[in-house]
């Protein structure tokens, strides 16, 4: 990915990161019920918000995804919220792999730091089975998800084995997250 490309893409993160920053600030999400109602202020476009959220914090990883889940479970219920995270990563996902494909080492040095790419090419090197391996990493909260997408690009994985891998893991993580947060 070019410099140009990624600096546009992290200032829209960032800009948006502010906007709600600023809401919050301003306490205007001073109660589930605020930020419930900030959210549907941007009415049907609100659930396609959080997935482009949810797809763009996988791509340039700044924060955690379980953040956004719980953002979303909170703003639209379990069920909604499930759906618009699970959308949003698992698009995240696909990009970030065809990106690592696309570009190889390079944007993978330019997201990650370089022991972590280290740290988990040694333990990756470990396993019997690299596909056996990202599926349970995909199924257990608090994995580099983010990092193990793009590094499945670099791999050259198949890429219909990375998308269903994605499809049948992804979803159960996401899913605990947004039953907890939604009994919030």
């Amino acid at each position: 990915m070019n410099k140009k490309i990624k600096m546009w893409i992290m200032i829209g993160f960032v800009a948006i990161m502010l906007i709600f920053a600023k809401q919050f600030f301003d306490q205007k999400f001073d109660s589930v019920e605020s930020l419930q109602a900030y959210m549907k202020g941007f009415g049907i476009s609100a659930p396609l918000i959080l997935m482009l959220f949810q797809a763009l914090q996988v791509v340039v990883p700044v924060l955690p995804g379980y953040l956004g889940c719980a953002a979303g479970a909170i703003a639209f219920g379990s069920s909604l919220g499930f759906w618009c995270n699970y959308i949003g990563i698992s698009l995240g996902s696909i990009v970030a792999y065809f990106l690592a494909r696309r570009y190889g080492m390079n944007i993978v040095l330019a997201m990650f730091p370089e022991n972590q790419y280290i740290k988990w090419s040694r333990r990756i090197a470990k396993s019997k089975s690299y596909d056996v391996f990202l599926f349970i990493a995909t199924l257990l909260p608090l994995f580099p998800d983010d990092f193990l997408c793009y590094f499945s690009g670099l791999v050259k994985m198949n890429s219909r084995k990375f998308i269903w891998i994605i499809i049948l893991g992804k979803p159960w993580c996401i899913l605990a997250y947004s039953i907890a947060f939604g009994l919030i």
